[in-house]
């Protein structure tokens, strides 16, 4: 089968790789497609430590084509995901309080486990999530990851109906916050990016107000437009938008992170503390979460921007995302490319 391999001068090398038989609890996926994430961009890299020879790809969907020894929770023929949280401990405080993405012993796909961006996929079946009736394989593809990430973001920012919400960054991970904010949690968005592309199609997708932070003063405006935004979400890679962030809410607000920055930041502590700003982060989502995130896109609240393309572009991908030159998702296709 065809795989995306993590080589050691941070490339990627398709390759034909051979699968190891089942264990217990596991199954086999036949993949259909699979995202292409900012995160598997900076595992290729190695930003989290050294991982040549690792199958990239955490936001996959495939079809159950074996069951491993043990099974009960999937069939032959199920739609599931392949998502970064790939498996838990199951025991840990973490697991058994619903914070289950923060269990001390994790697994992730395509990071300390092979991922979705293979022909093939071996899961285990208790943590793939099934796919609703009614929503393609590449719309639920951005859904296991970037759609679930800003769904919890969301959550976790306790943002109410009419309530605003600045969203920092409106790419692959923005724009699918910003479909969930106003057709799920019935909120207003502020749309702040210095991409004009991503910034039209925020438009398009219902922002209530747009700001590009390349020429406009982001916080100052919010302010002065609505006293201050209720929650700020921050997708961005740069650390100058959260910086903005926390200026751009209001007293008592919350600031969400979840995107991943290469550097640190600086936090004006007076401000969080005379103000009772929170700023917290918010990683992927449960199996719960994802569910939920899955079932609002089959009722067409949400619909992720998706390209489809093969899976020997993706050198070119991750150059093109490197670059800024990406809006919405590229997904890799293995259900229309020839298997191998």
């Amino acid at each position: 089968m065809k795989a995306a391999i993590v080589t050691h001068d941070h490339r990627v090398s398709v390759e034909d790789k051979q699968l190891r038989s089942l264990e217990y609890g596991e199954a086999l996926l036949t993949m259909e497609c699979c995202g292409v994430c900012h995160t598997d961009l900076h595992v290729k890299n190695g930003d989290f430590g050294d991982k040549t020879g690792v199958v990239l790809g955490h936001e996959g969907i495939g079809i159950v084509s074996e069951l491993g020894p043990g099974v009960t929770a999937l069939n032959l023929g199920d739609r599931v995901s392949v998502a970064w949280f790939y498996q838990g401990c199951g025991h840990c405080e973490y697991c058994n309080t619903g914070r289950e993405t923060l269990c001390r012993s994790v697994k992730n796909a395509g990071y300390s486990v092979d991922g979705g961006m293979a022909e093939q996929c071996i899961v285990q079946a208790d943590y793939a999530v099934k796919v609703p009736d009614g929503l393609a394989s590449a719309a639920a593809s951005s859904i296991s990851c970037a759609g679930v990430t800003t769904y919890k973001g969301l959550k976790v920012s306790e943002i109410r109906p009419g309530e605003w919400v600045a969203i920092y960054g409106l790419g692959g991970l923005g724009n699918l916050a910003l479909q969930y904010a106003k057709n799920v949690f019935n909120a207003k968005v502020i749309a702040v990016d210095i991409n004009e592309q991503q910034l039209s199609l925020a438009s398009s997708l219902g922002a209530d107000l747009v700001i590009n932070s390349r020429d406009q003063d982001a916080q100052a405006i919010i302010q002065e437009k609505c006293g201050g935004a209720h929650a700020a979400l921050v997708t961005a890679v740069a650390k100058s938008a959260f910086q903005s962030a926390v200026f751009s809410v209001r007293a008592g607000a919350k600031v969400v992170a979840i995107g991943l920055p290469p550097e640190s930041m600086a936090l004006d502590i007076p401000r969080l503390v005379l103000d009772g700003i929170q700023v917290v982060g918010s990683l992927v989502g449960t199996r719960t979460d994802l569910a939920e995130a899955f079932q609002f896109a089959a009722e067409g609240k949400v619909a992720p921007k998706v390209a489809l393309r093969p899976i020997e572009a993706i050198n070119t991908i991750f150059d093109e995302m490197q670059a800024g030159k990406i809006a919405g998702r590229v997904v890799i296709d293995f259900k229309n490319s020839a298997r191998s």
